[in-house]
């Protein structure tokens, strides 16, 4: 029979193994440990016993990491909870944008520092063109996504865009003047490059990107890196709008909390190779599987691993932190929307019994943490 197939199964198994081949950064090491101790004996629990049928059970403590794929299911509600009034009644668009895979290497050795240069440009060169070709201030939300379906490595960020904005003196708003059109992505992608060039050599400039000099010698070796980049497409891809407010909600929550990998996608597990599904998008969507060793597995993982308290959510233009609520309210009005939102599933409860499924789990003992680490400590 083979071994559990999960992140936090493999992350046991071989973790000692991955530890002994190659180097990892404290905030590695941290999520590794978490997912291994994710609802184990490692981190603790409490014995539950259901009002109704007197059923006994013992759960065990989740380690609410954001990068593990058995976690985030609450925060995730939260979030779209509270995005559910920012919802608009317009079409929504979809924009990506990606660099060429020789800019990779930027983003391994300073990845705070090119994440926010990502996030910051893609976000500024929809509201460049939102300016020049609408006459509109535009609003974003901008989502940052490490990892190809093969977990490769991939930055990438994922836009979502209202088909609209305010206009220049804020007392009108500016549709999309095609439904199925938002800007042309020759002209979206030469924005983007031009910021993301400047922004980069700025960084650079100012000692903010430390990049090895085997890497980035100079200022003169980072040009020359661009000029090579410019050899191939910097592509923004922009597709048609998903529909309206009652589909944002669903389409929000498949980007914005996503991880490089879920269980789900983990088909088998024998305690060397991991076999999992991925979608060939070059192939018309087509879904396959792919066999890693499980260290190399846990190798292409651990890529995606954020740097502590980085922000991968970002808003701009009219959908800013500072002035969004008022922003959004003022967007309504000249909307002139009146279609309520659809209401959303209610979530199953946690505390129903599992066993007769009409009683209440109410919680009976605590149950104390168990577990001798090793290759677990993060020192």
């Amino acid at each position: 029979m083979g071994a559990e197939a999960s992140l936090g199964a493999i992350a046991r198994a071989k973790g000692g193994e991955l530890l002994e081949k190659f180097p990892l950064n404290p905030a590695q090491r941290k999520v590794m440990r978490a997912m291994a101790d994710c609802r184990s004996a490692a981190l603790g629990g409490h014995r539950d016993s259901c009002d109704s049928c007197g059923y006994e059970h013992v759960f065990w403590n989740s380690c609410r990491d954001r990068h593990c794929p058995g976690c985030g299911g609450q925060a995730r509600e939260r979030w779209l909870d509270a995005r559910r009034d920012e919802v608009l009644d317009v079409p929504y668009f979809h924009v990506v944008f990606t660099i060429p895979d020789i800019l990779h290497v930027l983003a391994l050795y300073a990845p705070e520092v090119i994440y926010a240069i990502l996030l910051r440009c893609a976000g500024q060169a929809l509201l460049d063109l939102g300016a020049s070709r609408l006459g509109a201030r535009m609003g974003i939300l901008a989502v940052l996504h490490t990892w190809g379906q093969t977990l490769v490595f991939h930055p990438h960020i994922h836009c979502v865009v209202p088909g609209g904005g305010f206009s220049r003196d804020g007392r009108r708003w500016v549709r999309v003047p095609k439904i199925d059109f938002l800007f042309a992505v020759k002209a979206l992608s030469r924005r983007f490059r031009t910021l993301f060039r400047s922004a980069v050599r700025q960084a650079y400039a100012d000692g903010t990107l430390k990049i090895s000099t085997a890497v980035v010698a100079d200022a003169q070796a980072l040009d020359l890196l661009f000029a090579r980049s410019y050899r191939t497409d910097w592509n923004a891809y922009a597709k048609p709008p998903f529909g309206g407010p009652e589909h944002v909600l669903g389409y929000l929550a498949h980007y914005t909390h996503r991880i490089a990998i879920s269980n789900r996608r983990i088909l088998s597990f024998d305690g060397q190779t991991v076999t999992f599904s991925w979608r060939d998008y070059a192939d018309h969507n087509a879904s396959k599987t792919m066999e890693l060793d499980a260290v190399e597995f846990l190798r292409r993982f651990l890529q995606h691993v954020l740097p502590p308290r980085f922000t991968r959510v970002r808003y701009y233009g009219f959908l800013a932190n500072r002035d969004r609520a008022v922003n959004i309210a003022a967007a309504r009005e000249l909307i002139a929307s009146k279609r309520p939102l659809r209401p959303r599933a209610s979530i199953p409860d946690p505390r129903l019994c599992p066993q007769c499924h009409k009683g209440t789990m109410r919680r009976m003992a605590p149950v104390d943490p168990q577990c001798n680490r090793t290759w677990f400590d993060t020192s």
